[in-house]
């Protein structure tokens, strides 16, 4: 039997993009917010374009998705979210480019 890759959320907004776009890419990225600020982290979250929250725990953990389409645009979200008032920590866990 095939392993099939699990889809959550809509489908990638590149999907149907021809070679000559540009590079896309998607990371993931574990961020650590003040525990008593985790609601305030996800508005502020909200504000940084490509990225998606997908799972919040009360410790303040929380799992982002990011996709971007060209060079340098997950460097410049995870710099964005490192720079967030309520953020402690932003990690890069997955990082991958398709051209």
């Amino acid at each position: 039997m095939k392993n099939e890759p699990l889809m959550h959320g809509p489908p990638c907004a590149h999907a149907n993009s021809s070679p000559a776009d540009e590079a896309y890419e998607i990371a993931s990225v574990l961020v650590h917010a003040r525990p008593d600020r985790v609601e305030a982290a996800q508005r502020e979250l909200a504000t940084i374009a490509g990225a998606e929250i997908r799972d919040v725990d009360a410790r303040g953990k929380l799992v982002v998705v990011i996709e971007a389409a060209g060079t340098g645009a997950i460097g410049a979200a995870l710099n964005a979210i490192a720079a967030l008032p309520d953020i402690i920590s932003a990690t890069l866990v997955y990082h991958a480019v398709e051209t």
